[in-house]
């Protein structure tokens, strides 16, 4: 009697230990329901990848804080959509608004930090989203908005959000606009681990070159492989170029179908689409299934 209870307890432990398992593989617990992801912040709202952005976002009760890293010449990691001073939301250290002509000569990749706080990215009007507050901003180094988030929500609620960070990276511009992936993953994991933030991050890229890293040399992490418009490729064809099942996959919304998502969770990813600024949009993706909404306009979704 004693044998046999041994061994069905045995059995028990193992089925338990099995269940868990795979339900680990359909959905991380760790992850929220429905992730609400704030774009650069809340580029609808305040000036895109800025500690306001952030701060507005987490007041309007954002789960992930989606944001973009570039490195400079010093090796610091700042929040920046591009690797140079975009003309559409800078101004010169001289009063003067940037022009297309002169960005792409103000590469982040040769400043240093303290350069690149000489330079604002929130007084311009931004063309695209009149709603935008205007204030004087610069671009922050990632440590310092991890820091703010972190202690803001110790002083409210407690809780505590994800980060979503884009890589932004390509073949092209390998050490000309940043490091090549092996230093840009590296550089990019020293901060978020000095900062104990890990299992609340996610990495993403449109170059699934530095997801291959991160994947490969910390595969405890989550990663998002994010998909362009004009990408006509499957979802099996994007799965066999990145080498490994990504935790999440994150189209542009318009690729969005309820078979992409029923293919996505047959094989336990999220779905999770950008950038849905518009109530109907919305809408439409949580009728399909999906699993989280990156949006420039997080208000929508309160």
């Amino acid at each position: 009697m004693s044998k046999f209870r041994e061994v069905t307890e045995l059995l028990l432990l193992v089925a338990l230990i099995f269940a868990c398992h795979a339900s680990k593989k359909v959905t991380d617990p760790l992850l929220p329901a429905f992730d609400i992801e704030g774009h650069r912040g809340c580029r609808g709202l305040m000036p895109e990848n800025t500690i306001p952005a952030m701060m507005k976002a987490l007041e309007l009760g954002v789960t992930t804080l989606e944001m973009d890293a570039v490195i400079t010449k010093d090796k610091q990691v700042i929040l920046s959509h591009e690797p140079f001073f975009n003309h559409e939301i800078t101004t010169g250290p001289d009063g003067k608004f940037i022009t297309e002509q002169d960005e792409r000569n103000l590469n982040i990749y040769k400043m240093t930090y303290a350069q690149t706080q000489t330079y604002d990215v929130g007084l311009k009007p931004h063309p695209r989203f009149p709603n935008q507050r205007r204030l004087k901003a610069t671009k922050p180094l990632l440590r310092e908005v991890i820091e703010n988030v972190e202690a803001y929500h110790k002083l409210n609620d407690g809780r505590e959000v994800f980060y979503n960070i884009e890589t932004k990276t390509q073949p092209a511009t390998d050490n000309k606009y940043h490091p090549a992936p092996e230093e840009f993953v590296r550089t990019l994991m020293n901060v978020i681990h000095s900062e104990k933030i890990g299992a609340r991050v996610i990495i993403q890229s449109f170059d699934y070159r530095t997801l291959q890293v991160v994947h490969k040399r910390f595969p405890n992490m989550k990663t998002a492989a994010l998909v362009e418009e004009d990408d006509k490729r499957t979802l099996d064809e994007h799965l066999k170029a990145l080498g490994f099942t990504p935790t999440i996959y994150s189209p542009a919304y318009s690729l969005v179908t309820p078979e992409l998502v029923a293919q996505c969770h047959a094989q336990g990813i999220r779905v999770i689409p950008w950038t849905v600024n518009d109530k109907e949009s919305i809408d439409k993706m949580k009728a399909v299934g999906v699993d989280g909404i990156i949006t420039d306009y997080p208000d929508l979704l309160k």
